[in-house]
Parts: structure tokens; sequence; C-alpha cells
């Protein structure tokens, strides 16, 4: 388990000298922030069982985090799951699985808590022949990484919050732009929005005073 210091804390390691986080350099694209979909947590199960099928017990737990984890949250229609294994860095454990099921490694931070991200569009519906698919990011993470339990903290909060909920449908509608940009320019359009309602989920999860 972290310590509340570590999962109170927001600064990031600078990236070493060298090195990239990017195994597959992302390509600028216009943000599209939908309304709430209520399909969106079956899909995300869909998913999990997917990896769990492909993992079997290396996949020590799946949580479905994000927007699209907020009943009545715009978002982007994009699946993020938080997928827990013993060793990130451990790849030929987990890694090969998760590409034969057809997922393609896009980031690797070793070190920031040892992140990978692995992408990928899969079919959801009843029948895989129908041709519908979901965008799906899954973030991996080891089970003594903070940012497991602030993801939770902040999902559970938007789930219990109307009034932050609505705050941050508002940031994310005013931080997308029609025009092609990265994902981390839009993450920082909204982070002070961000910063303040995650003082007062960690204050309501306590921890904070």
């Amino acid at each position: 388990m972290p310590s509340r210091d570590e999962i109170l804390r927001f600064d990031e390691p600078p990236v070493p000298a060298g090195a990239s986080p990017w195994v597959v350099e992302p390509t600028p694209t216009a943000i599209e922030v939908v309304e709430y979909d209520a399909t969106w947590p079956d899909m995300a199960e869909r998913i999990a069982d997917r990896i769990r099928a492909a993992l079997g017990t290396r996949a020590v737990r799946i949580e479905h985090v994000g927007s699209t984890a907020v009943p009545g949250l715009p978002a982007k229609p994009v699946i993020d799951l938080d997928l827990t294994v013993a060793d990130p860095g451990a790849e030929d454990g987990w890694l090969p699985r998760l590409q034969d099921a057809g997922f393609v490694l896009t980031v690797r931070e070793p070190w920031w808590h040892e992140h990978r991200l692995v992408r990928g569009v899969h079919p959801v519906g009843a029948d895989a022949s129908d041709g519908r698919g979901v965008a799906t990011n899954v973030h991996v993470f080891g089970p003594d990484s903070p940012e497991l339990v602030k993801h939770v903290v902040f999902r559970d909060w938007l789930r219990t919050d109307a009034a932050d909920r609505e705050r941050y449908a508002a940031a994310k509608r005013a931080a997308a732009h029609g025009t092609a940009q990265r994902v981390m320019d839009y993450n920082a359009r909204k982070e002070a929005v961000v910063r303040a309602i995650y003082d007062r989920a960690f204050r309501a999860a306590g921890f904070l005073d």
C-alpha cells in the first residue's frame, strides 16, 4: 500500500536524459467530449473480461476509472482501466499475453511508478462480428502505486457529488477544442479544476483534515 504522502503528491519525476515515455508516438487529433453513454460500464467489463482471459491470475485487479466510469459525466469515448500486476517491469510475464489479445504497448515509464500504457480497439457487441468497437487505455501499475488509489478516490467522489461532477463536465467541454491537439494539452487546460476536486475528494476520503 502506498503511503499517505505518496497518494497526496502530484509531482512527477522528470524524464531521464535520453529517454522517452513513448513507445508509439501519439498523433495530435481533435478531442471529442461526448455525453455519457450508459453502455460504457458494460463495455468496460467486457474489456476487463478479455484481459482476465489473457492474464488469468496475473491480473491482480482491474478497475474501470476515468470519466466513462462516472454515470452522467461527459467524456472522451475511451474506456480507461487500471490494471494491477505484481511487477510491471517484468513485461515478459504479462505484456505478450495482452499483445496476443490485441493490445499495443504505447507508453513505458519505469521512472514513474513503473507505469505502462497499452491501447486497443476491441469489439464489444454480443456478436464480435457486428463491427462495434471501443477505444481502450489500460494503465498498468504495480500494487504499491499511489495512482491506483488516487484514481478510485477521484472516481468515487465524482459519482457521489453532483456539483463537482458538473464543474468537471464544464472544464472538460472548455478544454476540448475542435482542432488537432495533444491529449496532454487538453489535460493541462483542466488541471486547475481537477486539483480542486481532488482536494475535496481527499478530504471526503479522510486523507486530508
